[in-house]
C-alpha cells in the first residue's frame, strides 16, 4: 500500500469515528502480538509447541499431570507477565478518552486493554483474563501472581487453599462454552453499534468472529485493521492491511487534529 493510499484510509477512518455514535472495537491476537505475546496458532504461537488437546476442559479436570503441564506453560513460563500495552492499546484507550468509544470486545486474556487505560466496564473479555485464577469448587479467585508465588515455590500443581479444590485459569478452554454476561453484552454493543473497528483479529474463531456480521446487519460500517485477508474484507467500507500500533496510534492523533 502506497503511503498517500493509506494516509488517505487513516484520514476516512478518522472521519468515520468522529460521524460515529456507537463505536465498538474488537481486538484479537494480532493487537497483541506487537507487544510480545504470540499468536497461539502463529508462528513460535503454544499450539506449535504444544498439543492443544491438552487445552480441553475435559483433560484438565480429569489428569493432574495435564493441569501440571498446563500450569507450565501459561504461568510458569511467564507468558503474560513481561508484556506491557502498546502503541494500538493505548490509542484505543484514548478514544475513550475522547468520548468516542462505547466499548471493547476482545478475544485477547492478558488484560492490555485495561492496563492502558480502558475502563474495566467498558471491555468485554469473551475468552477470559490470564490475571485471575478460579477454584472451581467453591468460587474463591486468586491473582495470577499469587499462584506464580507458589509455582516459583516448587507446588506443580496448585489447591485452593480454602477448600482444597481445583485451580483454573479463569479463562475460556477448548470444551467450555464463552462466559455468558460478556457473550451477551457483545452480542448487545454489536448489534447496537453504528461503526464496528476490527484491530488485529482474522475473524475466524466462533463464536467471537459472529460479532461483525452482527454489526453489517444492523447496518453499521465495518473498518478491519489486520495483517492477513478476514471472512470480512468484502464487507468492510474500510480494510487496512499494516500493524496495528502504526495504524491506530495514526487515527487517533487524526481524530485529536479533527476534534
Amino acid at each position: 500500500m502506497t503511503s498517500n493510499n493509506l494516509d488517505a484510509k487513516i484520514t476516512a477512518a478518522a472521519e468515520m469515528i468522529l460521524k460515529s455514535r456507537r463505536l465498538v472495537v474488537f481486538t484479537g491476537a494480532g493487537i497483541s502480538t506487537e507487544s510480545g505475546i504470540p499468536d497461539f496458532r502463529g508462528p513460535g504461537g503454544i499450539w506449535t509447541r504444544f498439543d492443544p488437546d491438552d487445552f480441553t476442559i475435559q483433560k484438565f479436570l480429569k489428569s493432574r499431570e495435564t493441569r501440571r503441564k498446563q500450569w507450565q506453560i501459561l504461568i510458569g513460563e511467564g507468558l503474560f507477565s513481561r508484556v506491557k500495552p502498546n502503541r494500538a492499546h493505548m490509542a484505543i484507550a484514548e478514544l475513550e478518552i475522547l468520548g468516542r468509544l462505547e466499548c471493547v470486545i476482545t478475544q485477547n486474556i492478558d488484560n492490555l486493554h485495561q492496563e492502558a487505560g480502558n475502563s474495566p466496564d467498558r471491555v468485554f473479555e469473551l475468552h477470559g483474563n490470564m490475571q485471575w485464577v478460579k477454584c472451581l469448587d467453591c468460587g474463591t479467585r486468586y491473582t495470577v501472581e499469587h499462584i506464580k508465588e507458589r509455582l516459583d515455590r516448587g507446588v506443580e500443581v496448585p489447591e485452593c487453599e480454602r477448600c482444597q479444590g481445583i485451580l483454573k485459569p479463569d479463562v475460556v478452554f477448548f470444551g467450555e462454552e464463552l462466559p455468558s454476561e460478556a457473550l451477551r453484552a457483545a452480542t448487545e454493543y454489536s448489534t447496537h453499534c453504528d461503526l464496528f473497528l476490527v484491530v488485529g483479529s482474522s475473524l475466524v474463531v466462533y463464536p467471537a468472529a459472529l460479532m461483525p456480521g452482527y454489526a453489517r446487519e444492523a447496518g453499521a460500517q465495518l473498518i478491519i485493521v489486520n495483517i492477513g485477508g478476514t471472512p470480512y474484507d468484502s464487507s468492510a467500507t474500510i480494510l487496512i492491511e499494516e500493524k496495528a500500533g502504526d495504524v491506530m496510534s495514526r487515527m487517533v492523533e487524526k481524530v485529536r487534529e479533527m476534534i
